[in-house]
């Protein structure tokens, strides 16, 4: 179920490492991962979302993995955020990717032959959120045509239409990725954004 927290930044850290920080957060940010999948019992981007810490302004939402246009739509409408940040996990690669683009095509992944997600829509949309991650992170412009994809093209669609200001941004994670290391970037990348914003 989506969750609301949030709230400039200081930073703790907890027994387990995990950086507390994000004391308080000016701007809404929406943070979504996904569930479990396919072959996958478990779903990296699930693990680091719970572990994220609660706050005023900080929306966490876990969403199935599904083509389904309004889970995504219904997310980014009750939480009004200014910022979305995706989490996907990807089954190969040691680093995190941070998605520059999303394509208009999607894929069951079961031998089917991508099709469009918006019909005569635009082939590819930008994200428009500068992440910094450091040296754990690469460039990527490529996030594939399964859910992770669909999620950033219908939620950078529906961003178009609006014409607001909200920034999004997507990061790929590596499905053995050890999830405090990657909640500690994550919240340090928050906290960035809070202050440049």
């Amino acid at each position: 179920m989506p969750r609301r927290f949030g709230s400039p930044c200081t930073l703790s850290r907890t027994r387990d490492g995990l950086i507390e920080g994000i004391a308080i957060l000016p701007i809404r940010i929406l943070v979504y991962g996904f569930g479990v999948y396919r072959s996958f019992k478990e779903n990296v981007t699930e693990k680091i979302i719970r572990r994220l810490p609660r706050r005023r302004r900080l929306a966490k939402v876990i969403f199935p993995v599904r083509f389904h246009r309004r889970q995504f739509i219904d997310a980014v409408r009750k939480h009004d955020p200014e910022v979305v940040l995706g989490l996907g996990q990807c089954s190969r690669g040691t680093r995190l990717r941070i998605e520059r683009r999303a394509l208009n095509r999607r894929s069951n992944g079961k031998g089917e032959k991508p099709k469009p997600i918006v019909r005569g829509g635009p082939r590819q949309l930008p994200t428009r959120l500068k992440l910094n991650l450091g040296p754990a992170a690469r460039l990527s412009r490529d996030a594939g045509d399964y859910v992770c994809n669909y999620s950033m093209y219908v939620i950078l669609d529906h961003l178009k239409r609006r014409r607001g200001p909200v920034r999004f941004g997507f990061i790929h994670i590596p499905h053995d990725f050890e999830p405090r290391k990657a909640g500690r970037i994550l919240v340090k990348a928050i906290g960035k954004i809070a202050a440049t914003l």
